[in-house]
């Protein structure tokens, strides 16, 4: 199978889909694959090791988009990217297509892409082995970003999230327990804070009690009363609720966000698939925050892009698999023999798989 590898094109994103030793398998088993010059540069991937692996290096994404029957990439391909795949060709990368414009499905199913989206391929269990990576990845940094933006010089609310003798805490609310949700929650245990997690569903608030411990976080139903209760004495609101494939509810209107206390902090982990905040709006690593009725707003849509190296090998393992057998077997044979992979198809042959989205319908204004 001919696979491309291409540089990653959005603002902030400098992981890469492949590693020299997944290409190096990759051509040890008798395929063909081709990287763009650059693609692994920024994580200290350099060409080189991509040579000395067996790639083909290529010097523009037209070569690696005509050249390839199987896409790998991290993010979702732009408007301009997607133009340049060959008929019939597959695609493996995050998605996210409830937040994407409706001309992309439709260039799509026009040229007959296989479309699977990593964050929906599920196993029959019922877990997300490559959103859990992600998750592991970006819980564990999500108290970093709040440390720097409570930051006073930053236009925080100067609140250290450990407090110290005499002085409490930072108070941060988690709205959602799935896998981030919980991982958040207890990165900020562990720095300290005190955390309140809120859910609609008993299960993942139980599942996390027995994973921190008994009293180390607090768990509430997330009824729309008690979200609007609990913001109001916030310093830190994360937001990380959502379902793949699906737009966000919308969790905090804006007047609830005015109920804040100023100088407090909102994260909106969602904002991949719309955002759970009504004032969110997206942002990028290299200007992450906005101040909204004077609260301040981090909605960076890639969290782990900031630790791009770690990232880049966390993705290569979780997604190997789900490369090696597609390249082994061919698209249609890995989809009827892997219920996991099958659930992340999107578009197949024309057809669209999934019926969360249409390309008729308004899906929002991410590009």
């Amino acid at each position: 199978m001919k696979i491309g590898v291409p540089r990653e094109v959005r603002e902030g994103e400098s992981c890469v889909s492949l590693t020299p030793v997944g290409v190096r398998r990759l051509v040890s088993m008798g395929h063909r694959v081709c990287v763009e010059r650059g693609a692994g540069e920024r994580v200290g991937f350099p060409d080189q090791s991509y040579i000395e692996a067996g790639a083909q290096l290529v010097y523009s994404p037209e070569e690696v988009y005509w050249r390839s029957d199987l896409i790998t990439k991290v993010e979702r391909p732009t408007f301009d990217e997607f133009t340049l795949f060959q008929d019939n060709a597959t695609l493996v990368s995050f998605l996210q297509l409830a937040a994407a414009r409706p001309s992309k499905i439709e260039t799509m199913l026009e040229k007959q892409i296989t479309a699977i989206a990593l964050e929906t391929i599920e196993t029959d269990e019922g877990e997300l082995p490559v959103i859990h990576a992600m998750s592991q990845i970006g819980g564990r940094m999500t108290p970093g970003v709040a440390a720097r933006f409570l930051d006073i010089g930053t236009g925080g609310n100067g609140v250290l999230i450990s407090g110290v003798p005499g002085v409490p805490p930072a108070e941060v609310v988690i709205i959602g327990a799935g896998m981030f949700g919980q991982e958040t929650a207890l990165a900020f245990a562990h720095a300290g804070a005190r955390v309140y997690v809120l859910d609609r569903d008993v299960k993942p608030l139980t599942e996390l009690e027995q994973r921190a411990g008994r009293g180390r976080v607090t768990t509430m139903p997330a009824h729309p009363e008690t979200i609007a209760q609990v913001i109001t004495f916030a310093d830190v609101v994360v937001t990380a609720a959502s379902t793949p494939g699906k737009r966000a509810p919308i969790l905090i209107s804006e007047p609830m966000v005015r109920t804040m206390r100023p100088g407090s902090l909102i994260i909106d982990v969602s904002i991949t698939q719309g955002g759970c905040v009504e004032t969110s709006r997206p942002t990028t690593l290299r200007d992450p925050v906005f101040t909204y009725a004077d609260i301040t707003h981090y909605c960076v849509p890639n969290i782990p892009a900031a630790a791009a190296r770690t990232t880049t090998q966390a993705l290569a393992n979780s997604t190997w698999p789900i490369i090696e057998m597609i390249a082994e077997m061919g698209i249609d044979e890995t989809i009827e023999q892997n219920r996991a992979i099958a659930r992340g198809v999107w578009t197949h042959r024309g057809a669209l798989v999934q019926q969360s989205v249409s390309p008729h319908s308004d899906m929002g204004k991410t590009q």
